[in-house]
């Protein structure tokens, strides 16, 4: 059970460490920033309309679009590292598979781009 435990405590060392600077970073911005909002800092921003306005008003769909897009290819990355790392033991089967898949997704993106999904008007 010692080296079990002997293990492990490295990482909640670790752990102590980040929630304590993390704690003490938040509560310093928060005691010692100046919390003066105006009307700059409170307008909208990332989702392109007003949080607390209306919900039933048309928007602009591209926003959702470019975050659907965001995690598509985030999701893309996640998946290559850990594929990466297992290449040597995965063999061809492994790097064929991986090779579709990133066919798909660089046809995917293709037939985005020339829709014009990614252009901003």
């Amino acid at each position: 059970m010692e080296i079990f435990l002997g293990e492990y405590l490295p990482i909640a060392v670790f752990f102590a460490i980040a929630i304590g600077l993390s704690a003490a970073f938040v509560l310093s911005a928060f005691l010692l920033g100046n919390q003066r909002p105006d009307e700059e800092k409170m307008a909208a921003y990332e989702c392109g309309f007003d949080a607390f306005d209306d919900s039933r008003r048309q928007f602009d769909v591209r926003f959702y679009l470019v975050a659907i897009l965001f995690i598509i290819f985030d999701l893309e990355v996640a998946f290559l590292f850990p594929w990466a790392v297992a290449l040597g033991g995965i063999g061809l089967f492994g790097f064929w598979s991986m090779m579709l898949f990133l066919t798909v997704l660089t046809v995917g993106f293709i037939y985005e781009w020339k829709k014009g999904a990614l252009e901003w008007e």
